[in-house]
């Protein structure tokens, strides 16, 4: 089955479209060290941003490049290209030497107040790209590490699913939590993270929510938990719980001011059957 399409123009029925009232934007190579961005509306490169642009100074890659989008503006006298979107890429490629010129694209916008505009419609009038969406990329991109989440799920029993439903109504042992599959990998490997995913596979959750990996992944890691019980009877515990297991924990969470995950997987704790302790022989 192919999952190519075409772009084909949606309803606009009742809609009124608005006709641009500026030229086409002009695409156009510069050195990225002529830019410049105006502080009045753009905020400064924090840490967070600084990683970033570290990162893609190391990644650099024609095919992930987005061009920034910048129009005339004035400073000291003359018209310079100030940067209204893709400052960070700006300054990643300003920063590589292996990169002289990069493509930009100009819109019109002379004013301070319609640079600004512009700058908060490029951030806010777009379809964010989902970390589900990333993730299936990832998968069709042969992405390691998304390839170890798919197969850790996959061996579990767990399904990760390309988008939550429309109808809100999961599945049993489906999950929409990427980011906390990600980190549960890196912290117990690929085969302890296949272990814990099991034990939430098993107890036919639907779906597996970030909360029931990290209480599962508490209870079987934990020096002070993690002996007493056999997985199996943690995975019937979670079954005959069901919701009033986070009903509980929201409770004793609030009561006890403690992490939600920590608070579920106290529930749980209790109602697992407990492993006999090894009876000691008198010599």
């Amino acid at each position: 089955m192919t999952t190519i399409r075409a772009i084909t123009p949606i309803d606009i029925t009742g809609l009124r479209p608005l006709s641009p009232k500026t030229s086409m934007p002009e695409l156009r190579a510069v050195d990225p060290r002529t830019l410049f961005v105006d502080g009045a509306y753009q905020r400064s490169i924090a840490e967070r941003g600084r990683r970033q642009i570290l990162k893609i100074i190391e990644n650099f890659c024609w095919t992930r490049f987005k061009p920034p989008v910048c129009a005339y503006g004035p400073y000291e006298g003359r018209q310079v290209l100030m940067v209204l979107d893709g400052q960070h890429t700006a300054i990643a490629a300003a920063s590589n030497p292996h990169i002289h010129e990069i493509p930009i694209m100009v819109v019109e916008a002379p004013r301070t107040a319609e640079q600004a505009a512009a700058f908060v419609g490029q951030n806010t009038e777009r379809v964010g790209v989902t970390s589900l969406q990333l993730f299936r990329a990832a998968i069709v991109a042969e992405d390691e590490d998304a390839l170890t989440v798919e197969q850790v799920c996959r061996r579990a029993g767990v399904t990760v699913l390309s988008m939550p439903p429309s109808h809100a109504k999961y599945n049993a042992r489906e999950t929409v939590a990427i980011s906390t599959l990600r980190g549960l990998i890196v912290r117990q490997t690929a085969v302890g993270a296949r272990q814990i995913m099991e034990v939430l596979a098993n107890a036919e959750l639907a779906p597996i929510t970030m909360h029931h990996i990290r209480a599962a992944e508490f209870l079987m890691t934990d020096k002070d938990h993690a002996q007493k019980f056999d997985p199996e009877d943690l995975s019937k515990a979670i079954f005959d719980l069901f919701l009033v297991a986070e009903d509980e924990a929201n409770i004793l969470a609030h009561a006890h001011r403690m992490p939600y995950f920590k608070a579920l997987a106290a529930v749980w704790f209790r109602k697992t059957k407990k492993r006999r302790s090894p009876i000691s022989v008198a010599a």
